[in-house]
């Protein structure tokens, strides 16, 4: 293959570049050139094309096919498991330090983030989506609950999240249309009101990737979870609230849920976020024993939310992972504790990660509270939701000491609802 021509110097990404050599995280993209999915990492304004990498023989010593970046998806890239994974990206990262092998890269090896086409970086057969930032649950049962009371008395105990819809979970950059459904009532005892959603938010998460299978009525034990995490990922778990207000009682998100997520196209490993660990908020009362974690269990990891139009671009959130409550270890460890299994590629989203302060708040419910604060936006106009037409942006990075991390953008714009018939 003979890819984008190569600079006369070595192109280094910028330092606020989220792809730097601390990265390495990895993907699926084509070409129109190369329309065949395969897989690929991400250094500065390039991607590179891994299954080139195997066929000039980087990666020979490594023992594995390299079919494994030949395929649709990432699946049977991270079953080789961490030690083969983590291999991978060692030699990349060596390989790109070394000038000559640098340019050898370049030459056969990468192209311009322009002339690739990102896919779905995964085959997601489960999706569980939790609800772990204490400051969101306390906003939402202040919102809808008594505010002396914002929290159930199961909150602190165990981390809470219910069974997503993999199916509908798509790569940043897809189009989200406004789903239909049904509405609470305008008056009691009337007919729910039928048509497209009214209260569409976004709900800014970020995701981990199962990197290896149990077998049914096998827990994960808390002090091994982190062995059974590749990576991370920006998410938008997209929602529309006056559906999911009609229907959330007696079991919980469907149809106010399940139309769409939206998933970064990069998954960062776990090895490339390991210098930006914290210690997270305290926890109180002490969780049970299954549940107690040893160590730092919390990342230093930016976040912030976008909405642009043709007419403006607007900050409307800046957040931080640090501030989850639960951790993903625990996440792991409770899902399992009764003998669920998991496999290679499921996926599990954090839930809406909000702040202590109002600009924080992860999602527009909050941050327009319930509609009753609108946002003002550049051109004059107002949110209390999103509208059709907005375009809808997650970014994310860790940075400390000189090294930056990042997860790139996770993007939707919002169209509006097809007609039904």
């Amino acid at each position: 293959m003979s890819a984008s021509p190569v600079p006369d110097s070595m192109p280094r990404p910028a330092s606020n570049s989220d792809f730097s050599i601390h990265n390495i995280p990895f993907g699926i993209f084509s070409t129109a050139k190369e329309p065949a999915l395969r897989a690929c990492t991400a250094y500065g304004d390039y991607v590179i094309d891994l299954k080139m990498m195997h066929n000039l023989a980087f990666f020979k010593d490594l023992d594995f096919s390299v079919e494994v970046f030949a395929q649709s998806t990432l699946n049977d890239f991270i079953a080789l498991g961490k030690e083969k994974t983590a291999a991978v990206r060692l030699r990349i990262q060596e390989l790109l330090k070394d000038d000559r092998a640098f340019g050898l890269f370049f030459n056969y090896c990468a192209v311009s983030m322009e002339e690739a086409r990102m896919h779905l970086p995964i085959d997601i057969k489960d999706y569980t989506d939790f609800y772990s930032s204490i400051e969101h649950a306390t906003n939402v049962g202040c919102l809808f609950r008594d505010p002396e009371n914002a929290l159930l008395p199961n909150w602190k105990r165990m981390p809470i999240g219910y069974h997503g819809r993999a199916s509908s979970i798509v790569v940043s950059g897809t189009p989200i249309k406004r789903p239909f459904g049904q509405s609470r009532p305008l008056e009691d005892g009337g007919d729910p009101q039928f048509g497209p959603s009214k209260l569409l938010d976004f709900e800014l998460e970020m995701g981990f990737v199962i990197g290896k299978a149990t077998k049914l009525g096998q827990p994960i034990p808390i002090a091994q979870a982190e062995d059974y995490i590749f990576g991370m990922v920006l998410f938008n778990d997209w929602s529309a609230r006056d559906i999911q207000g009609w229907e959330y009682v007696p079991l919980g998100p469907f149809l106010g849920k399940n139309f769409a997520s939206t998933m970064g196209a990069w998954i960062v490993t776990m090895e490339a976020l390991e210098p930006f660990r914290v210690e997270g908020p305290k926890q109180d009362p002490v969780v049970l024993p299954y549940l107690q974690f040893s160590g730092k269990k919390n990342y230093d990891i930016n976040l912030e939310v976008i909405i642009q139009t043709d007419d403006f671009k607007a900050t409307v959130c800046e957040s931080n992972f640090k501030y989850m409550y639960w951790n993903m270890p625990q996440q792991l460890a409770h899902h399992t504790v009764n003998g669920c299994n998991v496999n290679v590629g499921d996926m599990y989203a954090s839930g809406t990660i909000s702040g202590k302060t109002k600009t924080a708040y992860g999602s527009m419910l909050e941050l327009s509270w319930r509609g009753t604060n609108p946002l003002p936006m550049p051109d004059g106009s107002t949110r209390k939701f999103i509208h059709d037409g907005d375009t809808v942006v997650l970014r994310g990075y860790a940075q400390k000491d000189g090294i930056r991390v990042g997860f790139g953008e996770a993007i939707g714009k919002v169209l509006p609802a097809d007609p039904v018939v």
